[in-house]
């Protein structure tokens, strides 16, 4: 998989320190963003995180380009519904050449299973090209045979607040294995463009008990104490 950084609010821990202190200022967020020391900017951002009231984090946002993933791996990501998503239509993308399979190491690991993983998704593919080529249905219908191990792309925008929310549920062992990958490496791209927010990111049991309760997969992270 190829995950990357595209875009992002400059100056995040800024940024967002000014938009939660013009609540409480006589001059503009602008001002703010200006003026404020980095100690003032540390100090707002560890009240935000410690006393929950984390909107301003809303302020800042990361925009990714996700190569090399399942169409398996998609299918869960936008169950994150506070954020935008543009991804490679199989309803417009007509597939000339067979492509990418996705292929989950339980099964990549094992060359029988991996053998006849394959033959299977390739096989669909080749009743996907012949619906089209010789029986004239259209792609946007064809598609439905093409297996969820399908290569696919896809651009993810999300704000401070939900990709913590986010690393949170996706970081964890627990989480299925090619979106705990993807989840890894945004964490990687984002910490140091905002290393106080990120600080302690990632599963549950970085900041505290776990929150899987009975669930728990018994493997804690070491926890990580914000100064």
């Amino acid at each position: 998989m190829d995950v990357r950084l595209l875009n992002s609010t400059p100056q995040p821990e800024r940024a967002i320190a000014a938009a939660a202190r013009v609540c409480y200022a006589p001059v503009g967020a602008a001002e703010l963003m200006e003026t404020m020391a980095d100690d003032e900017i540390r100090r707002v951002l560890r009240i935000i995180m410690t006393s929950g009231h984390l909107s301003a984090l809303e302020h800042a946002s990361y925009t990714f380009a996700i190569d090399g993933v399942s169409r398996a791996m998609t299918h869960q990501l936008v169950r994150h519904r506070i954020a935008s998503y543009n991804q490679q239509s199989q309803r417009y993308v007509d597939f000339q050449c067979e492509p990418t399979f996705i292929v989950p190491p339980a099964i990549a690991n094992d060359a029988h299973r991996s053998s006849r993983f394959l033959a299977a998704c390739r096989s669909q593919f080749e009743w996907y090209r012949e619906m089209i080529d010789i029986d004239g249905v259209a792609p946007e219908d064809a598609r439905y045979i093409l297996p969820n191990a399908t290569e696919t792309k896809i651009v993810v925008t999300m704000n401070v607040r939900e990709l913590l929310h986010f690393f949170s549920l996706r970081c964890c062992k627990r989480a299925q294995w090619e979106i705990r990958a993807v989840s890894d490496r945004m964490l990687e791209l984002v910490t140091p463009t905002a290393p106080y927010i990120f600080a302690d990111a990632g599963a549950g049991c970085r900041r505290g008990p776990c929150p899987e309760g009975k669930l728990s997969c018994g493997e804690p992270f070491e926890r990580i104490v914000r100064e």
